[in-house]
């Protein structure tokens, strides 16, 4: 399992003109998902997500608070092209 965090104002997912979900202030989450994953990844995930912090505490100290810290929301996207290889083509 593989996870790709971003730092959003706000966020949304758009399919044919319509929103299916959106956010405020807090992450996106790009995340790929193969075969071989089990619960215990998807749990790591989850905690390390929870917990990373990558946002700036009331002082402008970066890096000192979490999503939960915050009080903000996540937005998860799948994503399976995370597990993509590259093979040099000619």
């Amino acid at each position: 399992m593989k996870a790709l965090i971003q730092r959003v104002k706000n966020a949304k997912v758009t399919v044919n003109d319509e929103v299916i979900s959106s956010i405020e202030q807090g992450a996106c989450v790009l995340i790929g998902i193969c075969s071989s994953d089990t619960i215990k990844d998807m749990e790591y995930i989850v905690r390390k997500l929870l917990s990373i912090r990558i946002f700036d505490d009331e002082n402008h100290k970066r890096w000192q608070k979490s999503i939960v810290d915050k009080q903000f929301e996540i937005l998860c996207v799948s994503q399976f092209t995370l597990y993509n290889t590259w093979k040099k083509m000619m």
